[in-house]
């Protein structure tokens, strides 16, 4: 069997602000590892500014013009749901491991609220990864 990235979905009710900044964090710094992709299941609003200004100082990485909101309707089959933390019940995607990380939203916060959610994804798409090179032959596809 060949080694195959598996799909990542970082869910979130509004997808504007900690699944955006999970997803370019990811393709950023693990697409070897697997494909990422984010949406949510209320699309209200356009990504946050605020998450979007710090990627951008952080990693110099502008997402605001190479992402958008997404309705979880517009996924491909995905093998890992990762929930931000948002307090609801995600609906069921089908997949062979699902996680809630259970971040809080900065929204409306400080850049230190920013950088702080930000260093926890970082940490966690590091055993991300780890998790992933384990199963990397494992899929629901």
């Amino acid at each position: 069997m060949t080694d195959k990235k598996l799909k990542v979905c970082f869910l979130c009710v509004h997808n504007s602000c900690r699944s955006q900044m999970a997803e370019a964090i990811a393709k950023l710094k693990y697409s070897d590892c697997f494909e990422a992709y984010m949406a949510g299941t209320e699309i209200e609003r356009p990504i946050n500014p605020q998450a979007v200004k710090v990627i951008k100082d952080i990693y110099g990485y502008d997402m605001s013009t190479t992402q958008h909101t997404k309705h979880i309707d517009e996924l491909p089959k995905v093998d890992i749901v990762i929930s931000m933390g948002c307090n609801v019940q995600c609906p069921f995607l089908p997949c062979i491991h699902k996680e809630d990380w259970g971040l809080e939203d900065p929204s409306g916060k400080d850049n230190d609220a920013f950088v702080d959610t930000i260093n926890k994804i970082e940490e966690k798409l590091k055993k991300l990864c780890e998790f992933c090179d384990q199963h990397k032959n494992t899929s629901v596809r």
